[in-house]
């Protein structure tokens, strides 16, 4: 392969060294802001509205236990959540009538008749009920991820404040407020603990006796406080959907000073004149991710143990177990785009100064890191996923029920886990897939009788896999192979046979479905999905109808064909090759494949049908390209070329307006080395989807936006979905200079890159089991031999 010049200095170098320590993390990564957000205002209990205070505050999480900290000196606000604070209860939502009209409806399709196809759709492939009751379900059975409630810290206080900051510092996953008041300096420091399983909030100040307040803890709804020893208790059941109780919660607070009293009412705990107070909460619900019931978790004793041991130790031991625990993940990966000391700048300032300037290398480093804290405050083993919301919420009905879609945004939630070295925090949404296979098996065979299983674009932590309410966006039929997608991956990246073999049965179960779905197209002999919409896209089809339902559109062949190769590939490295395998393999090259329209744009439908809404939000029709690996630019690039056109096209009249699409352009544009193309995508996330405290913006709060910048971020730095290690593959000329160490490449590498005036210096690659690899950066493409528990050096020179 020739070099070119304009793209490397010199040659690749090669040479095998000892492992050494990776340097430590920079320090200044944190949210920090000269002002507390406001407590005081109420928020608006309408769902779908942001609340601007609450958009300041800071989150805390351990993947069960989420906190928001307003930091506000009189009257503080802690707003609290827990994983599985969800209304709503397991339902029968499968719709027996829809089969018998299915055959009809391919009928219609296959002839052109889309008016009649899309209104006998529209009337029966729908699920049975109310559904996620057009995404507010909170009092139907579907449910709703809710707030947990509220901790109100009064500080009996009203005089004025001075030299006040608060901080959420990335690298130990702490807030801390530091204020004066009265000739006093205050300090609170704050955090979640995975090991003890508690918050911990310890308040201090520099005179004595100076430490009072009064705390008390409400919810909007369904709640009693009572005393219970030396604790104050919440607790209550919320609604079934179903006129009764559903799941039953519980926090408890307790504190724990050092002088001063503490005394406890059933409504309030109060603290007086003390030198130093440590509270404690833990909070939990009797819920358990356990198809039928999802019942089982002794909520009451966790909560009571869990106080009780977290009060025998000291601050010092819970904050340093919380600091080792969070850092061997945090600690993992770290960027340095910064090409000097940046000034110091209050967070919700950066975000202000970035919409005139668009510039600001330690931004990205900071929104970057913060994904991933974000991730790992979210989602840990044996915690539930994280939803549209992460695991932070403040309504009863939060937007689209805070639950998770499965046409991007749970996908893209954890599109980040791998590549920046955070595999474990992908295990839960794996416990989510295994716990959908009863019911879609249901589903499966009562909506469609089919084998196998399915899953539509949302689903619950009550197992619903019917389709939606409304066949428009609810007749997502491919949800299942896009979510399969997540067990490739996690092997590809780490070689976990142990995880293979307990998912194998998974991907069998929606393969299984796939093959007996798929009918082959009376025109050209491919097989092809349908009835079925590309996620929410609208076309005018030829009979000038508007409509949604058609058969083989290109996201929907996307993800089988992925699912299908994900599962040959599954099938070998189990060592199982039998008639089924043969089958699919079969099938697999039958599907019909990627068409490019006579503009040159990759097709979205089966047919070269116009949208009425060009510049759709959803790019569901480039999966292949991201986070799929059937289109790329090494091995199908004029696939690639239609693919950008498609792109190019869409953000032309409009597209990429919600945070979540933005981010995803990111990663598209990365994939086709579109680097500038790529860093417009972020800025325009930065610039007009994120809130002051950093937060993702669909418009309302969308959690995903954050995981897909940080996403989106590695892919520009690091690709190796077409099977080789590509190194800088969307490095920006703003990202002159830079190093990035600890990134995860499929194979199970870690790779390190260092670069200067955007031309590669050096890169480490090391592997625990030792293999070869092919390496590329620019022209160069060059096969390496990475040894076991050791590292390979590149250099340019």
């Amino acid at each position: 392969m020739k070099i070119n010049p304009s793209c490397i200095l010199g040659v690749l170098i090669i040479a095998s060294i000892s492992c050494t320590d990776r340097q430590s993390q920079k320090s200044n990564l944190k949210l920090w802001y000269n002002q507390p957000a406001n407590a005081s205002i109420v928020d608006d209990p309408n769902g779908w509205k942001d609340d601007p205070e609450w958009l300041k505050a800071l989150p805390l999480g351990n993947g069960s236990l989420g906190l928001m900290v307003f930091g506000d000196v009189n009257h503080e606000r802690i707003q609290l959540n827990e994983e599985s604070m969800w209304s709503g209860s397991p339902d029968d939502n499968n719709n027996p009538e829809a089969f018998a009209s299915q055959a009809k409806i391919r009928q219609l399709l296959f002839e052109g008749k889309f008016k009649e196809a899309t209104e006998l759709t529209n009337k029966t492939q729908i699920c049975k009920g109310a559904g996620s009751g057009n995404g507010n379900g909170a009092t139907v059975p579907f449910g709703c991820f809710q707030t947990l409630g509220d901790l109100w810290i009064d500080n009996g206080k009203k005089a004025a404040f001075e030299n006040y900051q608060r901080e959420l510092d990335l690298e130990d996953a702490v807030v801390r407020i530091h204020y004066a008041q009265n000739g006093v300096n205050f300090q609170r420091e704050i955090f979640t603990s995975y090991p003890d399983q508690v918050m911990v909030a310890r308040f201090t100040a520099d005179k004595p006796g100076q430490v009072s307040f009064t705390c008390k803890m409400t919810r909007p709804e369904c709640f009693k406080t009572y005393k219970d020893n030396s604790q104050l208790v919440m607790s209550g059941s919320l609604s079934d959907g179903k006129g009764g109780n559903g799941l039953q919660y519980m926090a408890r607070l307790m504190a724990v000073s050092k002088k001063g009293t503490i005394s406890y009412s059933d409504s309030s705990m109060n603290v007086e004149n003390a030198d130093e107070v440590i509270l404690l909460l833990s909070a939990s619900t009797d819920y358990k991710l356990s198809y039928p019931d999802y019942k089982g978790r002794d909520f009451n004793k966790l909560t009571s143990e869990n106080l009780k041991i977290a009060a025998g130790k000291s601050f010092e031991k819970l904050l340093d177990a919380h600091k080792k625990e969070y850092q061997q993940y945090y600690k993992r990966v770290s960027l340095d785009i910064t090409p000097e000391k940046s000034p110091a700048v209050p967070t919700d300032e950066r975000i202000k100064n970035f919409k005139q300037t668009k510039s600001d290398p330690q931004l990205v480093e900071l929104v970057f890191q913060y994904g991933r804290y974000l991730l790992i405050s979210s989602s840990r083993p044996g915690t539930l996923p994280a939803n549209l919301q992460g695991i932070w919420a403040n309504k009863i009905q939060t937007p689209w029920n805070g639950d998770y879609h499965t046409d991007v945004n749970v996908e893209m939630n954890y599109w980040p886990a791998e590549m920046t070295n955070l595999s474990e925090m992908h295990l839960p949404l794996f416990d989510l897939i295994e716990s959908l296979v009863k019911p879609g098996e249901k589903t499966a065979e009562v909506q469609y009788h089919k084998k196998g299983w399915v899953v539509h674009p949302i689903t619950n932590v009550w197992g619903y896999t019917s389709p939606g309410e409304a066949a428009s966006w609810g007749m997502h039929t491919g949800a299942g192979a896009w979510i399969c997608s997540h067990i490739g991956e996690h092997y590809a990246f780490t070689g976990d046979k142990a995880f293979l073999k307990r998912m194998y049965p998974v991907l069998k179960g929606s393969v299984e479905f796939y093959l007996d779905w798929l009918v082959e197209d009376p025109k050209t002999g491919k097989l092809v999905s349908g009835p079925a919409v590309s996620p929410e896209n609208t076309f005018i089809a030829p009979d000038g109808s508007q409509s949604q339902i058609s058969m083989g559109p290109a996201h929907d062949q996307q993800v089988i064909w992925q699912l299908f190769k994900d599962f040959i590939h599954a099938s070998d490295e189990l060592g199982i090759n039998d008639e089924f395998t043969r089958k699919v393999a079969i099938a697999q090259t039958k599907l019909a494949g990627p068409k490019i329209g006579s503009d040159g744009r990759l097709m979205e439908w089966a047919e070269e049908f116009p949208e009425v809404e060009p510049g759709h939000r959803h790019i569901s029709h480039l999966f292949a390209v991201h986070p799929g690996s059937e289109i790329n630019r090494e091995q199908t690039p004029e696939l690639a070329a239609a693919a950008k056109k498609s792109l190019d096209y869409r953000i032309s009249k409009g597209g990429g307006h919600t945070g979540w699409s933005a981010a995803w352009l990111i990663n598209q544009y990365a994939r086709l080395y579109e680097a500038e193309k790529a860093l417009e995508s972020l800025n325009t996330v930065l610039s007009k989807s994120t809130s002051p405290n950093l937060f993702g913006q669909h418009p309302p709060f969308q959690m995903d936006a954050n995981f897909g910048v940080t996403a989106g971020i590695a892919e520009m730095l690091i690709q190796s979905h077409s099977g080789i290690i590509h190194l800088l593959p969307a490095l920006p000329n703003e990202w002159k200079t830079g190093e990035v160490k600890g990134l995860r490449a499929r194979g199970g590498y870690e790779v390190g890159i260092k670069w200067s005036n955007g031309k590669l210096v050096s890169a480490e690659i090391s592997s625990e089991k030792g293999s070869d690899v092919i390496v590329k950066y620019g022209t160069i493409q060059k096969q390496v031999t990475v040894k076991a528990e050791g590292k390979s050096h590149f250099t340019v020179e």
